[in-house]
């Protein structure tokens, strides 16, 4: 294989990566992901050290944090069910729309298209013949005028479930970095250990969101972590103080 075999190769390769990118945000499911661990990182720490500031009893710790993921990852994934749903339900109200058009003013359609076609550059005698072409379809016409000219793949409206179960699946990932060594110790050590481990899932998840927009890599995970960090001082304490108070 040549430079340019090789070179051709990398570009489609490239360009399949975006498609597939782009297909994972409108399909709710990238979404439904970063908020789902991010929340699962941050709420259930801050639940764990706001009982534990109190002097809870490591047992209480263990079930309020329990509890916290359980009501978290249901209301996570109920949210992102009920949005995605909506934006189908959406979607497919101007689909509906548009196939209607193009059944009673296929002209208007075309001629919206040659315009679309016109606005990237291409040349208006030829804007208009590929405008046509593709008129000579229903089908063809419909999807490219849905793809190009509305801004929406009629075959990637978005999945409910997809959002919803990764929603569910990485908040209880994300709860369970701070959950997790109360099932093993206890006191300073299980505090600190559920700080670290949460910190550390904050900075792979800023890091991997960062990249994933193209912005610095270290930004984002820095970003990441000193939120999990104001967090953590801001319950801690709060939790210090009930404690004393009551006590």
């Amino acid at each position: 294989m040549d430079k340019t075999e090789t070179s051709g190769e990398i570009r489609k390769h490239d360009s399949h990566v975006l498609a597939q990118r782009a297909v994972q945000v409108q399909r709710g499911g990238a979404r439904a992901a970063v908020l789902g661990v991010n929340d699962g990182l941050v709420s259930v720490l801050c639940i764990v050290l706001g009982v534990a500031g109190a002097n809870a009893k490591p047992s209480s710790v263990l079930l309020a944090g329990f509890a916290g993921l359980i009501a978290g990852a249901i209301s996570m994934a109920a949210g992102e069910w009920i949005s995605v749903t909506s934006q189908v339900e959406l979607f497919d109200g101007i689909l509906k729309d548009l196939k209607q058009l193009v059944a009673t003013d296929r002209q208007l359609i075309v001629e919206r298209l040659s315009e679309d076609y016109q606005k990237g550059g291409i040349a208006p005698v030829t804007a208009e013949q590929a405008a046509s072409e593709v008129a000579g379809n229903d089908k063809d016409l419909f999807n490219e005028f849905a793809n190009n000219v509305i801004g929406i793949n009629p075959n990637e409206l978005g999945s409910p479930w997809t959002a919803a179960i990764s929603s569910f699946a990485l908040f209880t990932a994300g709860a369970l970095a701070a959950l997790v060594p109360w099932f093993f110790t206890e006191g300073r050590l299980a505090i600190t250990l559920s700080i670290s481990f949460t910190a550390a899932g904050g900075l792979l998840v800023g890091g991997y969101v960062a990249r994933s927009s193209g912005n610095s890599v270290w930004r984002g995970a820095v970003r990441q972590l000193l939120i999990i960090i104001l967090a953590a001082v801001v319950t801690y304490g709060i939790g210090h103080l009930f404690g004393a108070a009551v006590n």
